[in-house]
């Protein structure tokens, strides 16, 4: 039997672990935890992109001893020649992208030998999402002890790409001292559609955001099961969505808008 007060879902409870990091400085670790339970991520690097044609390293960790002079370097000229970079800027809109599967054919020699060989890198998966003029481009790698992703974690990856690269905009986008926690309790209160949830409404899917079970939030709250299942139908209804998934894609799109963090 689960405990009370562990969450129903793992995977669920993983991603959104990275979620509630926004705007912390632990968010690196716990992003790097995420992707590694996730999909055995060996190492994870964000670059910020402006249309403007400026590079930035916004992120390195992981297990690549030289990862800061690559993002050094990748920042400095050679994001000109990345061969993902026509899939990026053709791809601006609010919707994330997911770049072609790696082939060391892609790279110029260069690339390959300062990215790839000299680095012990095998295998990479991208994303990458346009807020505004800039474009937060997610690049996940194994290095040769861990070998090449497998068709599974390539599609777990896949699967959870729209929320870590709406977290890696958000916390990147907005400095806040305030903790995610309270950034999430005033979009309940202030921002449609979350607004229009009743207070044990709005209780009871802020604990389905973090990953918690129809049982556990019944005894954190002191209600019935009945309670909590009535309760999230009837959000769920005035929300238009059906599951957990909906519920946190609502709160990402709110908490990537230009008043998500305050």
């Amino acid at each position: 039997m689960r405990p009370h007060g562990t969450p129903a879902n793992p995977t669920a409870g993983a991603v959104t672990s990275a979620v509630l990091a926004i705007g912390r400085p632990d968010f690196p670790k716990i992003l790097i935890d995420t992707l590694r339970r996730q999909a055995d991520v060996g190492h994870c690097m964000v670059f910020a992109l402006s249309r403007a044609g400026a590079a930035r390293c916004l992120l390195d960790a992981g297990n690549i001893p030289t990862g800061g002079d690559l993002g050094a370097a990748y920042a400095g000229q050679f994001h000109q020649s990345d061969p993902n970079r026509d899939a990026l800027f053709e791809g601006e809109g609010s919707a994330p992208i997911m770049l072609p599967a790696f082939a060391p054919r892609m790279y110029g020699a260069r690339y390959r030998k300062m990215f790839f060989v000299d680095s012990g890198i095998v295998d990479k998966c991208a994303t990458a999402l346009w807020t505004g003029d800039t474009c937060f481009y997610v690049n996940f790698y194994r290095i040769t002890s861990q070998g090449r992703f497998s068709d599974a974690q390539r599609a777990r990856l896949e699967a959870i790409a729209p929320a870590i690269s709406a977290s890696v905009a958000c916390h990147f986008q907005h400095s806040t001292a305030a903790t995610t926690e309270q950034s999430l309790a005033a979009l309940f209160a202030t921002r449609a559609p979350l607004a229009s949830l009743t207070p044990r409404e709005q209780e009871v899917c802020r604990r389905i955001l973090a990953g918690f079970s129809s049982e556990a939030i019944s005894t954190g709250l002191g209600i019935s099961l009945h309670s909590t299942l009535t309760y999230r139908k009837r959000a769920y209804q005035r929300l238009g969505i059906s599951s957990q998934s909906e519920l946190f894609a609502i709160v990402l799109r709110l908490l990537a808008g230009p008043q998500g963090l305050n």
